[in-house]
């Protein structure tokens, strides 16, 4: 006699689904201060872990030795990055007086139109601006208190990110061998399969950003030259960096390059400079995206922003960086589960939704 299955209605999968969505929204909450960095760590170990393995294989270091030599190169390139903006910046603190000049006319030339526009004289404006600057001063201690804090515990962040990257490119074949023993025996080639994947795609998606943003600044920085900027080298970076941000870093990257070539230029340099780098968005979003991340990460944009505002609600400016791959990694698992391939289907891109159209129609 044949055992019918259990079938439980909808509404009772789907409560289940969101209380344990709820659940671990909640856990990843309450431990972003270890899993935030944690994450950070995983995926400078996969960037790096071809790195440790040439170390360790062709050079015949010890993994320690491999393990270590790897994050100190990947020290040294994000510090000449650092070093290559902060050199910029203090040519930038050099023209102070200019700067100073520019921004009182600009202020000058603000307060004649708020005048004109709404009826309100200079004394009152500045009455306002003296009371809103002595607020200022007087919770000066309280801010430079809360800076420092900031400052202390991104130090703390950043050491711990570099402390887990090491220990996760040491034991990288334990954490292997754990993945693939804590599952069944029947599961084996599908668990290798989905690390195998995370692991290449994970990486490709990383060195393409990498690659992305190093054209995106060098064709800014160019752009800017011609134009005759004068920090066109500092504003080239500072769209090429904050280009690593997607959707809302161009927003960032506008703001401020058009700010600070009002400060040392003109009107007209700013325009000219706030075009340049929307021309130079639509160019990347349309052609250099697709091209070299998007073929790695397949996500449409509607799941990719959804993810980039939640991750920015549940760890801020951080989980904005990590949603795109964790949104891979869940998609990864989906694409190689059978009663999951639906929701990977849904994160897809349009070349996978064309693929399946394809399929379908040869079906009909």
């Amino acid at each position: 006699m044949a055992v019918k299955k259990a079938t439980h209605p909808f509404y009772e999968k789907l409560s289940l689904v969101l209380v344990g969505l709820i659940a671990l929204g909640y856990l990843v909450i309450q431990a972003k201060d270890v899993l935030d960095p944690l994450m950070f760590g995983f995926l400078f170990a996969i960037l790096l872990l071809p790195v440790s393995n040439f170390f360790e294989k062709k050079c015949r270091l010890p993994r320690s030795a491999s393990s270590l030599l790897s994050i100190l190169l990947l020290i040294a390139f994000v510090f000449g990055i650092g070093y290559l903006v902060g050199s910029q910046i203090s040519n930038l603190a050099d023209d102070w007086p200019q700067l100073k000049s520019q921004v009182s006319d600009s202020i000058t030339n603000l307060q004649g139109w708020i005048s004109g526009a709404f009826h309100v004289n200079a004394a009152k404006q500045m009455t306002y601006v003296n009371n809103t600057t002595k607020k200022i001063i007087a919770s000066g201690t309280t801010v430079l208190g809360t800076t420092f804090g900031a400052i202390s515990s991104l130090m703390l962040f950043y050491a711990f990110m570099m402390i887990f990257t090491f220990f996760i490119l040491f034991y990288r074949r334990l954490l292997f061998r754990f993945v693939v023993w804590v599952f069944d025996e029947t599961n084996k080639s599908i668990v290798v399969d989905i690390a195998e994947n995370i692991q290449s795609i994970l990486r490709q998606y990383i060195l393409g950003l990498l690659l992305e943003m190093g054209i995106v600044a060098t064709v800014a920085c160019t752009i800017f030259w011609i134009i005759g900027i004068k920090y066109a080298v500092l504003l080239g970076l500072i769209v090429g960096l904050f280009n690593i941000i997607p959707y809302l870093g161009i927003f960032s990257a506008l703001l401020l390059s058009s700010i600070i070539t009002f400060a040392t230029g003109s009107v007209k340099d700013a325009v000219e400079v706030a075009v340049s780098v929307i021309a130079i968005h639509a160019i990347d979003s349309n052609l250099l995206l697709p091209t070299i991340v998007g073929s790695k990460v397949r996500l449409n944009a509607l799941i990719t922003f959804l993810g980039i505002v939640f991750g920015e609600m549940i760890w801020g400016l951080s989980g904005m960086f990590l949603s795109i791959p964790t949104i891979a990694i869940f998609k990864i698992i989906f694409d190689r589960i059978e009663t999951l391939k639906p929701w990977g289907f849904l994160m897809g891109g349009r070349y996978e939704y064309k693929e399946s159209a394809e399929k379908d129609m040869k079906t009909e």
